[in-house]
Formats: structure tokens, sequence, C-alpha cells
């Protein structure tokens, strides 16, 4: 299996916790979930997995952990009040990153693409923060308009067909969804990962 590239590990830790690390639960927006540690969604992960990935901390405080568990969007903006007071150390989320989340997202990516393994680090590294961010829902095909999950797909059928080239494209394309909306987190780090898999595709020619 593949492996993000340092440069690649360093985009995704910069833009989940580039302003400062925040100890406490936050909630980014959207349709996430209470995030805690570097970019874990609470709302995205089941409670057994919450349990286990957490158990460095307090048993009191993955209790409640778990119980943000499926809690998206406004839901889970109205637990915020209640959830700031939980502390999760920078330690602990550096190694939960780390050991399980880098893993666990590299491995998803790998099922959900093919030919990963034809990939520079940094090209593949670019596809597991677009994944940690975006989640891998490739949706269905919407008419007339593209819906959001459709560069996804477009990004899924390239690597079938090995046209590496095309993907900085697409993840450009998808800026589409968040221009306006005052995200320019959002747009800053689709450029970032469309620049970062234009390197690896630079390295990649380079030993062709």
């Amino acid at each position: 299996m593949n492996t993000p590239s340092q440069a690649a590990i360093d985009l995704i830790i910069n833009a989940e916790i580039g302003g400062g690390y925040d100890p406490h639960p936050t909630w980014p927006g959207g349709q996430s979930g209470l995030t805690i540690g570097i970019g874990y969604d609470l709302g995205y992960a089941a409670t057994a997995q919450i349990q286990t990935d957490w158990n460095a901390l307090p048993v009191g405080t993955v209790t409640r952990l778990m119980s943000y568990a499926g809690r998206k969007g406004a839901s889970a903006q109205t637990l915020m009040p209640g959830a700031r007071d939980i502390v999760v150390p920078l330690p602990v989320a550096r190694e939960v990153f780390a050991s399980i989340d880098m893993p666990r997202w590299s491995l998803r990516v790998s099922q959900a693409f093919a030919n990963t393994d034809q990939l520079h680090p940094d090209c593949f590294g670019a596809l597991v923060s677009l994944a940690y961010n975006r989640g891998l829902d490739m949706g269905a095909p919407s008419q007339p308009q593209p819906d959001r999950r459709f560069e996804m797909r477009q990004i899924r059928d390239a690597m079938a067909a090995q046209d590496f080239d095309a993907i900085p494209g697409y993840i450009r394309a998808m800026e589409r969804i968040w221009a306006g909306q005052g995200m320019d987190g959002l747009l800053t780090r689709r450029e970032a990962e469309a620049a970062l898999f234009e390197q690896g595709l630079a390295q990649m020619g380079a030993v062709a």
C-alpha cells in the first residue's frame, strides 16, 4: 500500500490546525460533526471506533466523545456549549493522527481508487488529504447539473483509466462548491492538494 509523503502530511496538519492547535472540540461548520485532535470528526465515526481510537484519554472523556458520534451539521453545533470543557492534549492527538488516522485513510483511498500504487507519494498524499477532508462518498450521477460529488467520481474514473494528469484539474474544479461562501480555507486547501499532485507528477515524469 502506498503512503503519503511528508509534504502531504504537513499539508494535512497545516490545513487542520494551521491557526494553532485547539485542545477542545470545535465545530468547523457545514455538515461537520464536533471535531477533535487533528481533524478527527466525531460525527462521521462510530461509537466503538471512537472508544478504540481515543482510549488514551480518561474513560469519562471517551464516554462523552462517544455520545457525539453521528451528530452532524446543526445538530452538532448545538452540542458545542456543553463540549468545550473537554481537553484532548496535543501529544494524544498527534499519536492518533499518525498511528490511526493516516494508515486508516491511506487504506481507504487505496480501496476507493484504482492504481494508487503507481502514484508518487506526493500524488497519493494529495488524495489522502482530499479524502480526509471530504470523505470518499462518490454520490450518484445527477442531471442536469453536477452534484457535490461530481469531481470525486471524475477522479475515481481518471484513476481507473490511469489518466493521472487530469486529476489536479478535477481537484481545482470542485472549488466551485465553496466559492463565495466565506470558506476560503477549503479553496486554499484544494489548490494546495492540486499543486502537490502536480509536484508528484513531475517526479513521476522525471523517473520515467
